[in-house]
């Protein structure tokens, strides 16, 4: 896995993501009542309070589990839960060493198909149908991974041009974009629900 993202908005954090197919899940899984940048930011964080220049899935599974959540509460935190979020890492890596003996890209590398690929993504600790279908398409637009019928797999996300998700983040102007998108889409949810309560 060797590709250029801008996920983070910070050149090693991003380096990290475009090498490391751990680095960029454990940064989809961090992508939740935060930041989107800040998320993706958090496995450069992990790696640089490690001592290591990656994540390894079998260290992460292995930590004594008060220690890894103190490494992630470190200020500045990795995550506005840095404890909850602590768990839910060390349970991807653990998920990760039993089901693929720690490589997080094999998860993807033998899928051969969209659909195939989103039943393994949704298998994984702490990604839903909607987390899985947003890394599906980061994986097929910005990591060459694309396998038969992606597109419809990831749903809306998966379609071309759209800004509505991290899968669609290639530099601060896209983010903006994809920002926006997501303001309106909650602005029309609060109207929705305001409907429907009057």
């Amino acid at each position: 896995m060797n590709t250029t993202v801008h996920l983070a908005q910070q050149a090693e954090a991003d380096e990290l993501l475009g090498r490391s197919a751990l680095a960029a899940l454990v940064g989809m899984l961090l992508d939740q009542q935060i930041p989107m940048e800040w998320a993706f930011a958090g496995p450069y964080t992990i790696a640089q309070r490690l001592g290591r220049t990656d994540l390894d899935a079998h260290e992460i599974a292995a930590y004594e589990p008060d220690a890894f959540a103190e490494l992630l509460s470190t200020k500045p935190a990795v995550h506005r839960y840095p404890g909850s979020m602590a768990h839910r890492v060390q349970q991807l890596c653990q998920y990760l060493v039993e089901n693929y003996d720690g490589e997080a890209s094999a998860v993807w590398a033998d899928a051969d198909t969209g659909v195939e690929l989103l039943k393994r993504l949704q298998a994984l600790p702490g990604f839903g149908k909607q987390k899985a279908q947003i890394f599906l398409a980061l994986l097929g637009k910005q990591y060459g991974v694309t396998p038969k019928g992606w597109r419809e797999a990831a749903g809306g996300y998966g379609e071309a041009g759209s800004h509505r998700s991290v899968a669609d983040i290639t530099g601060p102007e896209s983010l903006a974009k994809v920002r926006a998108h997501k303001q309106e889409a909650k602005r029309a949810a609060k109207a929705a629900k305001a409907a429907k309560e009057s």
